[in-house]
């Protein structure tokens, strides 16, 4: 029997990412991690797995080289291996709503009824960020926003919004942004900001991908 040809073991070795992708837990961890760094508790915490649980996703992400770890003190943390992670998980999605019609009735259906309207594109975002013309709202939780969020950037998570209206000049355009494009977090708080008042838009895509796009950033440590 003769031996697997070159093309063969490699293509061998890129079916090893597509397995590790396999799994919607795994998707989610990921996403969490493009955030920034966490332990294994903290990613259990948001995801709603099971430590054991989460740490077997963890070990699978690892081993397919798309997660990396490291120990300080008694703790581990991980982390993406790198900006094109993010790269990866955004074609993911991308030909995801291209392709699945699955996909496209889901943000049709659940999302687009929040907002349908187009989002902020990333240069655009920038150059009005450096004009002073928007109030950017970072509607992740203060942990995430910690390790890294969008110039001047105001943290209100989600559920703190209706307490922290007036933080919100009213007079100006409302830019929201999470996790990622289809973070319902965004969607949520552009609805909700509305409903008050406030003309609010979502920005295109997330932290994440911002981030991967070389736009500056901040971090409050």
């Amino acid at each position: 029997m003769s031996s697997p040809t070159i093309k063969h073991q490699l293509l061998t070795q890129f079916a090893r990412l597509g397995k590790a992708l396999s799994h919607p837990n795994r998707l989610e961890l990921l996403e969490f991690l493009a955030q920034g760094p966490r332990g294994v508790d903290e990613l259990a915490g948001v995801s709603g797995l099971s430590v054991a649980n989460t740490s077997q996703h963890l070990q699978q992400l690892r081993q397919s080289g798309l997660v990396e770890s490291r120990r300080q003190g008694q703790r581990v943390y991980y982390q993406l291996a790198g900006d094109d992670v993010v790269s990866l998980m955004d074609a993911l999605r991308r030909v995801a709503r291209q392709h699945l019609p699955d996909v496209d009735m889901l943000v049709r259906d659940h999302l687009d009824p929040r907002d349908a309207m187009e989002p902020v594109p990333l240069d655009q975002l920038l150059a009005r960020i450096r004009n002073g013309e928007v109030t950017v709202v970072d509607v992740r939780p203060e942990a995430e926003f910690r390790a890294g969020h969008l110039p001047g950037a105001l943290n209100i998570p989600l559920e703190e919004l209706e307490t922290r209206l007036t933080q919100i000049d009213p007079e100006r355009e409302v830019i929201a942004y999470c996790r990622g494009p289809y973070c319902v977090l965004a969607y949520d708080a552009v609805y909700r900001l509305r409903e008050r008042g406030y003309r609010a838009r979502r920005m295109e895509d997330g932290y994440p991908e911002w981030k991967t796009a070389g736009m500056p950033v901040e971090e409050t440590g």
